[in-house]
């Protein structure tokens, strides 16, 4: 077989129809294009997209493609409050926290942020990226430290 072999199927091309040349032709007076309006005008057109006003499907589904918003990071809070689950004098990381189950996890988080002011029973050394200042100070009054990694 070669290129200048090949062949459209039977039936899959039509000819090209005649318009506007009588009435007697069948597509003769409008054209087949209906009476007045917009789309029966020479030169109608709409934009790409354009769906009669309705908001357009380009606009209803979401945006994809680059975002830096995919690179943020990302905190796993946990309440000092949750912390009296370890023995006293335990070191606190993110490693130990996933060990223990105290926190849900995501898998794009990776850093540690201890929140809240509730009461710690418990003397830790808790080893997290970010402590708000009532955390920070709930583990320092139990007699703990707080060391930002």
């Amino acid at each position: 077989m070669k290129l200048n072999d090949i062949k459209a199927p039977a039936g899959a091309t039509h000819n090209t129809q005649r318009k506007g040349r009588g009435d007697g032709s069948g597509r003769g007076k409008t054209s087949g294009r209906g009476t007045k309006g917009q789309m029966a005008r020479s030169g109608s057109r709409r934009r790409w997209g354009f769906e009669g006003g309705q908001t357009p499907l380009f606009r209803r589904l979401q945006k994809r493609g680059f975002n830096n918003k995919n690179f943020e990071t990302k905190y796993v809070e946990v309440p000092v409050s949750r912390l009296n689950v370890f023995a006293d004098g335990d070191v606190v990381d993110l490693a130990t926290i996933k060990e223990k189950g105290v926190a849900n996890f995501d898998h794009k988080q990776d850093k540690l942020k201890i929140i809240g002011n509730e009461e710690l029973d418990k003397k830790l050394t808790v080893k997290a990226s970010k402590f708000t200042k009532s955390a920070k100070a709930s583990i320092e009054a139990a007699g703990g430290v707080a060391e930002e990694v």
